[in-house]
Protein backbone atom coordinates (compact mmCIF):
# COMPACT_ATOMS: atom_id res chain seq x y z
CA UNK A 1 0.00 0.00 0.00
CA UNK A 2 1.07 3.79 -0.57
CA UNK A 3 2.64 5.52 2.17
CA UNK A 4 0.91 8.30 3.60
CA UNK A 5 3.35 11.58 4.24
CA UNK A 6 3.64 12.80 7.40
CA UNK A 7 0.61 15.38 7.65
CA UNK A 8 -2.68 16.18 8.74
CA UNK A 9 -5.19 14.70 6.45
CA UNK A 10 -8.79 15.73 5.46
CA UNK A 11 -11.19 15.67 3.14
CA UNK A 12 -11.61 18.61 0.64
CA UNK A 13 -14.46 19.07 -1.33
CA UNK A 14 -12.47 17.91 -4.90
CA UNK A 15 -12.89 14.35 -2.38
CA UNK A 16 -16.48 14.59 -1.36
CA UNK A 17 -17.70 12.36 -4.51
CA UNK A 18 -15.53 9.38 -2.97
CA UNK A 19 -16.63 10.19 0.62
CA UNK A 20 -20.20 9.89 -0.71
CA UNK A 21 -19.03 6.45 -2.36
CA UNK A 22 -17.98 5.30 1.17
CA UNK A 23 -20.44 6.66 3.68
CA UNK A 24 -23.46 6.69 2.45
CA UNK A 25 -25.49 10.40 2.98
CA UNK A 26 -28.09 8.34 5.53
CA UNK A 27 -25.14 7.51 7.92
CA UNK A 28 -23.69 10.98 7.38
CA UNK A 29 -27.24 12.95 8.37
CA UNK A 30 -27.83 10.94 10.81
CA UNK A 31 -24.02 11.53 12.89
CA UNK A 32 -24.20 15.54 11.96
CA UNK A 33 -27.93 15.17 13.83
CA UNK A 34 -25.82 13.69 16.25
CA UNK A 35 -23.13 16.17 16.72
CA UNK A 36 -20.88 16.60 19.33
CA UNK A 37 -22.84 15.08 21.92
CA UNK A 38 -21.49 12.11 24.45
CA UNK A 39 -23.63 9.54 26.07
CA UNK A 40 -25.61 6.85 25.80
CA UNK A 41 -28.30 7.88 23.34
CA UNK A 42 -25.43 9.01 20.64
CA UNK A 43 -23.79 5.40 21.51
CA UNK A 44 -27.13 3.59 20.52
CA UNK A 45 -27.62 5.64 17.70
CA UNK A 46 -23.90 5.13 16.27
CA UNK A 47 -24.27 1.27 16.67
CA UNK A 48 -27.49 1.05 15.11
CA UNK A 49 -25.76 2.93 11.87
CA UNK A 50 -23.07 -0.36 11.59
CA UNK A 51 -24.89 -3.20 13.23
CA UNK A 52 -25.74 -4.91 10.31
CA UNK A 53 -22.23 -4.76 8.91
CA UNK A 54 -20.72 -5.21 11.65
CA UNK A 55 -22.88 -8.91 12.09
CA UNK A 56 -21.50 -10.07 8.75
CA UNK A 57 -17.56 -9.00 9.61
CA UNK A 58 -18.04 -11.02 12.89
CA UNK A 59 -19.81 -13.60 10.97
CA UNK A 60 -16.70 -13.69 8.08
CA UNK A 61 -14.18 -13.49 11.08
CA UNK A 62 -14.94 -15.35 13.73
CA UNK A 63 -12.60 -15.20 16.90
CA UNK A 64 -10.07 -17.33 16.84
CA UNK A 65 -9.08 -17.72 21.01
CA UNK A 66 -11.41 -15.71 23.24
CA UNK A 67 -11.22 -14.67 27.50
CA UNK A 68 -7.30 -15.85 27.67
CA UNK A 69 -5.98 -14.15 31.17
CA UNK A 70 -3.22 -11.77 30.20
CA UNK A 71 -2.88 -10.71 34.64
CA UNK A 72 -4.36 -12.21 37.78
CA UNK A 73 -7.49 -9.65 37.60
CA UNK A 74 -10.76 -10.94 35.86
CA UNK A 75 -10.79 -7.69 33.75
CA UNK A 76 -7.02 -8.64 32.33
CA UNK A 77 -8.76 -10.81 29.56
CA UNK A 78 -8.00 -10.66 25.66
CA UNK A 79 -9.38 -11.72 22.56
CA UNK A 80 -7.35 -13.16 19.58
CA UNK A 81 -8.20 -12.79 15.88
CA UNK A 82 -5.82 -14.18 13.28
CA UNK A 83 -5.85 -14.11 9.71
CA UNK A 84 -7.58 -16.80 8.04
CA UNK A 85 -3.80 -17.49 5.99
CA UNK A 86 -0.55 -16.51 6.38
CA UNK A 87 2.99 -17.82 5.25
CA UNK A 88 4.81 -16.48 7.95
CA UNK A 89 4.56 -14.52 11.29
CA UNK A 90 2.16 -11.52 10.64
CA UNK A 91 2.49 -8.02 12.40
CA UNK A 92 0.19 -7.78 15.80
CA UNK A 93 -2.06 -4.99 16.37
CA UNK A 94 -3.41 -4.79 20.16
CA UNK A 95 -6.53 -3.10 20.67
CA UNK A 96 -7.17 -1.00 23.78
CA UNK A 97 -11.03 -0.35 24.02
CA UNK A 98 -12.56 3.53 24.95
CA UNK A 99 -14.91 4.10 27.95
CA UNK A 100 -14.44 7.31 29.90
CA UNK A 101 -12.12 5.29 32.47
CA UNK A 102 -15.75 4.07 33.67
CA UNK A 103 -16.57 1.77 31.41
CA UNK A 104 -16.25 -0.98 28.11
CA UNK A 105 -14.98 -4.17 27.41
CA UNK A 106 -13.11 -5.92 24.29
CA UNK A 107 -16.72 -7.09 22.84
CA UNK A 108 -17.39 -10.56 21.45
CA UNK A 109 -19.59 -13.26 23.69
CA UNK A 110 -22.39 -11.71 20.34
CA UNK A 111 -21.35 -7.81 21.08
CA UNK A 112 -19.27 -6.66 17.77
CA UNK A 113 -18.21 -3.55 19.62
CA UNK A 114 -14.24 -3.01 19.66
CA UNK A 115 -13.89 -6.50 18.72
CA UNK A 116 -14.38 -5.14 15.31
CA UNK A 117 -11.31 -3.64 15.79
CA UNK A 118 -9.42 -6.83 16.12
CA UNK A 119 -11.99 -8.32 12.97
CA UNK A 120 -10.75 -5.38 10.51
CA UNK A 121 -6.92 -6.36 11.60
CA UNK A 122 -7.41 -10.12 10.86
CA UNK A 123 -9.10 -9.29 7.62
CA UNK A 124 -5.95 -7.19 6.91
CA UNK A 125 -3.24 -10.07 7.71
CA UNK A 126 -2.71 -9.05 10.90
CA UNK A 127 -3.38 -10.91 14.41
CA UNK A 128 -5.51 -8.78 16.37
CA UNK A 129 -5.67 -8.60 20.28
CA UNK A 130 -8.44 -6.66 21.79
CA UNK A 131 -8.46 -6.44 25.66
CA UNK A 132 -10.34 -5.64 28.29
CA UNK A 133 -8.63 -3.86 31.43
CA UNK A 134 -9.30 -2.45 34.88
CA UNK A 135 -11.60 0.56 35.27
CA UNK A 136 -12.27 3.30 37.48
CA UNK A 137 -12.53 4.40 40.30
CA UNK A 138 -12.11 0.69 41.84
CA UNK A 139 -8.76 1.29 39.76
CA UNK A 140 -7.38 4.89 39.06
CA UNK A 141 -3.89 6.24 37.49
CA UNK A 142 -1.72 4.27 36.55
CA UNK A 143 -4.10 0.89 36.34
CA UNK A 144 -4.75 1.86 32.90
CA UNK A 145 -0.96 2.02 31.94
CA UNK A 146 -0.24 -1.27 33.64
CA UNK A 147 -2.41 -2.96 32.24
CA UNK A 148 -1.11 -2.24 28.70
CA UNK A 149 2.35 -3.05 29.62
CA UNK A 150 0.85 -6.46 30.50
CA UNK A 151 -0.93 -7.14 27.70
CA UNK A 152 2.21 -5.96 25.25
CA UNK A 153 4.79 -8.22 27.95
CA UNK A 154 1.80 -11.10 26.99
CA UNK A 155 2.15 -10.65 23.49
CA UNK A 156 5.76 -10.77 23.33
CA UNK A 157 5.53 -14.27 25.12
CA UNK A 158 2.82 -15.75 23.07
CA UNK A 159 1.85 -14.08 19.83
CA UNK A 160 4.00 -16.83 18.19
CA UNK A 161 1.74 -19.37 19.20
CA UNK A 162 -1.17 -17.43 16.64
CA UNK A 163 1.11 -16.72 14.16
CA UNK A 164 2.04 -13.71 15.58
CA UNK A 165 5.34 -11.81 15.29
CA UNK A 166 6.65 -10.82 18.82
CA UNK A 167 9.21 -8.61 17.59
CA UNK A 168 5.91 -6.53 15.33
CA UNK A 169 3.84 -4.83 17.78
CA UNK A 170 1.28 -2.09 17.56
CA UNK A 171 -0.43 -0.91 20.42
CA UNK A 172 -3.82 1.10 19.45
CA UNK A 173 -6.59 2.39 21.63
CA UNK A 174 -9.41 4.98 21.12
CA UNK A 175 -10.91 7.55 23.66
CA UNK A 176 -9.99 6.17 27.42
CA UNK A 177 -7.71 3.65 25.90
CA UNK A 178 -5.99 5.96 23.51
CA UNK A 179 -4.93 7.63 27.64
CA UNK A 180 -3.69 3.93 28.29
CA UNK A 181 -1.69 3.89 25.32
CA UNK A 182 -0.10 7.40 25.62
CA UNK A 183 0.48 5.95 29.72
CA UNK A 184 2.10 2.89 28.81
CA UNK A 185 4.60 5.36 27.27
CA UNK A 186 5.15 7.17 29.97
CA UNK A 187 5.36 3.68 31.96
CA UNK A 188 7.72 2.26 29.83
CA UNK A 189 10.05 4.34 28.77
CA UNK A 190 12.22 1.65 26.60
CA UNK A 191 8.56 1.21 25.03
CA UNK A 192 10.80 1.28 21.19
CA UNK A 193 12.49 -1.50 22.93
CA UNK A 194 8.86 -3.41 23.05
CA UNK A 195 6.54 -2.27 20.60
CA UNK A 196 7.13 -0.77 16.86
CA UNK A 197 4.46 1.98 16.64
CA UNK A 198 1.57 3.31 18.85
CA UNK A 199 -1.93 4.01 17.07
CA UNK A 200 -4.38 6.74 18.93
CA UNK A 201 -7.81 7.78 18.49
CA UNK A 202 -9.39 10.35 19.69
CA UNK A 203 -7.69 10.66 23.30
CA UNK A 204 -6.97 13.55 26.04
CA UNK A 205 -2.91 13.31 26.94
CA UNK A 206 -2.96 16.23 29.18
CA UNK A 207 -2.81 19.98 27.29
CA UNK A 208 -6.76 20.43 28.45
CA UNK A 209 -7.57 21.04 32.16
CA UNK A 210 -8.53 17.38 34.17
CA UNK A 211 -11.65 19.03 35.30
CA UNK A 212 -14.65 16.53 33.95
CA UNK A 213 -15.20 13.37 36.58
CA UNK A 214 -14.62 11.12 34.46
CA UNK A 215 -10.98 12.46 34.30
CA UNK A 216 -10.70 13.04 38.03
CA UNK A 217 -12.32 9.40 38.68
CA UNK A 218 -8.83 8.38 36.77
CA UNK A 219 -6.44 10.76 37.92
CA UNK A 220 -7.40 11.41 41.38
CA UNK A 221 -9.78 14.80 42.56
CA UNK A 222 -6.33 16.15 43.76
CA UNK A 223 -5.13 18.43 40.88
CA UNK A 224 -1.66 19.05 42.14
CA UNK A 225 -1.00 15.59 41.56
CA UNK A 226 -2.16 15.82 37.56
CA UNK A 227 0.89 17.38 36.02
CA UNK A 228 2.74 14.07 36.93
CA UNK A 229 0.52 12.17 35.78
CA UNK A 230 -0.83 12.69 32.69
CA UNK A 231 1.12 11.48 29.48
CA UNK A 232 1.50 14.55 27.42
CA UNK A 233 4.89 14.95 27.83
CA UNK A 234 5.35 11.19 27.32
CA UNK A 235 3.61 11.47 23.64
CA UNK A 236 5.80 14.61 22.54
CA UNK A 237 8.94 13.28 23.14
CA UNK A 238 8.58 9.65 22.16
CA UNK A 239 10.67 8.73 18.75
CA UNK A 240 8.04 5.94 18.17
CA UNK A 241 6.24 6.44 14.73
CA UNK A 242 2.95 7.21 15.91
CA UNK A 243 -0.81 7.70 13.86
CA UNK A 244 -3.20 10.36 15.68
CA UNK A 245 -6.69 10.10 14.46
CA UNK A 246 -9.78 12.91 15.63
CA UNK A 247 -13.34 13.07 14.25
CA UNK A 248 -14.74 16.19 12.59
CA UNK A 249 -17.77 15.61 15.17
CA UNK A 250 -15.60 15.16 18.17
CA UNK A 251 -16.11 17.13 21.05
CA UNK A 252 -14.63 20.66 21.26
CA UNK A 253 -11.83 18.88 23.36
CA UNK A 254 -11.00 16.20 21.83
CA UNK A 255 -10.50 18.28 18.83
CA UNK A 256 -8.56 21.15 20.93
CA UNK A 257 -6.12 17.80 22.50
CA UNK A 258 -5.17 16.97 18.81
CA UNK A 259 -4.63 20.32 17.73
CA UNK A 260 -2.43 20.98 20.42
CA UNK A 261 -0.51 17.75 20.32
CA UNK A 262 0.64 18.21 16.38
CA UNK A 263 1.63 21.18 17.05
CA UNK A 264 3.61 21.08 20.33
CA UNK A 265 5.19 17.97 18.40
CA UNK A 266 5.89 19.54 15.48
CA UNK A 267 7.39 22.23 17.19
CA UNK A 268 9.53 19.46 19.43
CA UNK A 269 10.52 17.33 16.54
CA UNK A 270 10.43 19.45 13.09
CA UNK A 271 7.36 17.14 11.60
CA UNK A 272 3.95 16.19 12.25
CA UNK A 273 3.19 12.33 13.23
CA UNK A 274 1.10 10.38 10.66
CA UNK A 275 -2.52 11.75 11.55
CA UNK A 276 -6.23 11.50 10.26
CA UNK A 277 -9.28 13.92 10.54
CA UNK A 278 -12.24 11.27 9.97
CA UNK A 279 -14.84 13.48 8.06
CA UNK A 280 -18.41 12.54 8.49
CA UNK A 281 -17.75 10.77 12.27
CA UNK A 282 -18.19 11.46 15.70
CA UNK A 283 -16.60 10.08 18.78
CA UNK A 284 -18.03 6.99 18.62
CA UNK A 285 -18.51 6.35 14.99
CA UNK A 286 -14.61 6.68 15.01
CA UNK A 287 -13.78 3.26 16.06
CA UNK A 288 -17.26 1.58 15.43
CA UNK A 289 -16.97 1.72 11.95
CA UNK A 290 -13.44 0.15 11.35
CA UNK A 291 -14.47 -2.93 9.54
CA UNK A 292 -17.17 -1.25 7.42
CA UNK A 293 -17.82 -0.04 3.47
CA UNK A 294 -16.46 3.12 4.71
CA UNK A 295 -12.64 2.14 4.66
CA UNK A 296 -10.98 5.42 4.31
CA UNK A 297 -9.56 5.50 8.41
CA UNK A 298 -9.33 1.64 8.40
CA UNK A 299 -6.88 2.10 4.86
CA UNK A 300 -4.52 4.62 7.09
CA UNK A 301 -4.10 2.27 9.90
CA UNK A 302 -3.49 -0.58 7.31
CA UNK A 303 -0.93 1.42 5.74
CA UNK A 304 0.52 2.71 8.81
CA UNK A 305 1.03 -0.60 10.21
CA UNK A 306 2.56 -2.03 6.99
CA UNK A 307 4.74 0.91 6.90
CA UNK A 308 6.41 0.79 10.02
CA UNK A 309 6.31 -3.60 10.52
CA UNK A 310 6.59 -4.26 6.70
CA UNK A 311 4.44 -7.20 5.05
Amino acid sequence: MPSVPSSTRSSTSAEQGDIEAMQSSSVRQTIVGIGREIGPSAIEAVLSLFDQEQHELAEAVPVTAADLAYGPHERHRLDIYAPATRDAAVPVLIWVHGGGFMRGDKGGNGRWTDANAGRMAAAAGFLGVVITYRLAPDFGWPAGAEDVAAVVDWVRKHASTWGGDPKRIVVAGTSAGAVHVAGYLKLRPHHADEVRAAIMLSGLYGFTPLSDVRDQSYYGEDASLHPARIPAEAVLSTDLPLFLAAAEFDPPRFQAEFASLLHHRLDRHGILPRSYIASGHNHYSLPYHLGTSDTRLQDEIIAFVTDVCGK
